[in-house]
């Protein structure tokens, strides 16, 4: 596939050369280019040989040396996949997207569901849209570790709840990826009745056959909005529900972990909220491979917070620094509020001066069972907060907004809107140690 040109840096190797902007990349090394993982892949070489159209469409053919470094050919293209990207075709009877209210901007009823984009930005993939030759090219260019929705090992259930005729025969495509030696992060999203219970402990059980190469699996709890008109019923998890997830996974984990020296297996924090126990610490979650996923997000937020506090106490001892007087809002999600909390009281007890006021969201546009600060709209900030003229600034978690730069919330309000909205300046933050430092004034926002 010809593959047009966006742009090329003029002292790259290709630019040199006189490539530029609307020239057509040919192939690489003798390979067609589909997509930048093509790309990547057959131009990681020492020597690299180009064949393109310059913009008066004349054939141009080089060898150039990279030293293996891609980068120094200096190429740029529209869009990292190079052509349409991959929707999900599948049904799954707990699918978000199927549960969104209308009238929202159109991106956010795209169903993805692209292994090139699972391998370029972490996303998580069925495998149903792809092929046994889709395989062998991921195995080829061994591209690791891949993120896989696989939901349940059963076949037939996999079918049922995907709705999806496919979805049980490409669980094989697991058992190759891992013969390969390719990484696999591996996700549950469980439904009550369906695949927790038994069948959580069959997919366990299947998953960890595949040996050392599957890295994590988490478990995550069905999302459940408002907006489920004409679906599958489905239940929320309850306290005791959500306790049984827990032992049956820190149940396998126990009988497998000296044989495999770390957890092979982990709830999402949501369960542990729901089940009313506390949070593991940071060593349970080993590399902490799952936080896209709110599987340890919890624990690793309250680590850093306290790391950075012990080493900011210390620096403010040591040099007698002061800390500026300040009146702050947190604004989050009520499953975030009480860490919130815990750490505000914290801060505010070692940093006199500090006024910290957390600021809970009940999510009335999705519906009360969503309680996850990502999906807390400016909207309900709005009507629940009101005017915070009197707070030197407010903080959110930089997860509630959407479009990258653009700092938009998914009612599509934007940053700056809500901050006028709100009467005071509004500094998104993630982690925890940016939390305190932006509490203190040493954010990458400092105060004006």
């Amino acid at each position: 596939m010809a593959v047009k040109i966006k742009s090329v840096r003029p002292d790259s190797l290709c630019g040199k050369k006189g490539l530029t902007a609307g020239c057509v990349l040919l192939s690489v090394n003798g390979h067609d280019i589909n997509d930048v993982l093509d790309y990547r892949f057959y131009a990681n070489a020492k020597r690299v040989h180009i064949e393109c159209l310059d913009n008066e469409k004349n054939r141009l053919d080089f060898h150039l040396k990279t030293g293996g470094n891609v980068d120094e050919l200096g190429l740029e293209f529209d869009t990292y996949l190079m052509d349409k990207q991959h929707s999900c075709k599948n049904k799954c009877i707990f699918c978000f997207v199927d549960q969104m209210p209308h009238g929202m901007r159109k991106s956010l009823y795209f169903k993805d569901d692209d292994s090139r984009l699972s391998f370029l930005f972490g996303n998580y993939v069925t495998l149903t849209n792809m092929t046994e030759a889709d395989i062998d090219r991921l195995t080829q260019m061994h591209i690791s570790p891949v993120n896989i929705s696989v939901h349940t090992m059963n076949p037939e259930l996999r079918v049922k709840m995907m709705k999806n005729p496919n979805a049980g025969k490409v669980l094989s495509y697991l058992k190759k990826l891992a013969d390969a030696g390719i990484q696999i992060n591996a996700q549950l999203v469980l439904c009550p009745g369906y695949n927790d219970g038994k069948e959580l402990l069959y997919s366990l059980n299947e998953l960890y056959k595949l040996g050392e190469s599957v890295a994590s699996v988490a478990a995550v709890p069905v999302g459940l909005t408002k907006h489920r008109v004409g679906l599958c019923k489905l239940d929320c998890y309850t306290r005791e529900t959500a306790s049984e997830v827990i032992d049956i996974i820190d149940n396998f984990n126990m009988e497998h972990y000296y044989e495999l020296g770390r957890n092979f297996a982990y709830a999402a924090d949501e369960f542990y909220l729901k089940a009313l126990r506390e949070m593991p610490e940071p060593e349970y979650y080993d590399e902490f491979r799952q936080l896209d996923n709110g599987v340890g997000m919890w624990s690793l937020t309250k680590y850093d917070f306290y790391t950075a506090l012990k080493e900011e106490t210390a620096r403010a001892a040591k040099y007698n620094e002061k800390y500026k007087k300040r009146k702050i809002a947190i604004i989050t999600g009520v499953a975030a509020s009480p860490l919130m909390k815990e750490l505000s009281e914290l801060a505010e007890k070692s940093f006199s001066g500090l006024e910290i006021d957390v600021k809970t969201i009940i999510n009335d546009f999705f519906g009360h069972e969503v309680t996850v600060a990502g999906l807390v709209t400016a909207g309900d900030i709005i009507k629940q907060v009101g005017d915070l003229s009197d707070y030197d600034f407010a903080m959110i978690p930089s997860v509630m907004l959407r479009d990258g730069g653009d700092r938009v919330f998914l009612d599509d309000i934007t940053l700056d809107e809500l901050s006028e909205r709100l009467n005071v300046k509004i500094l998104p933050t993630g982690g925890g140690r940016e939390l305190l430092l932006t509490m203190i004034g040493k954010g990458s926002e400092k105060d004006e």
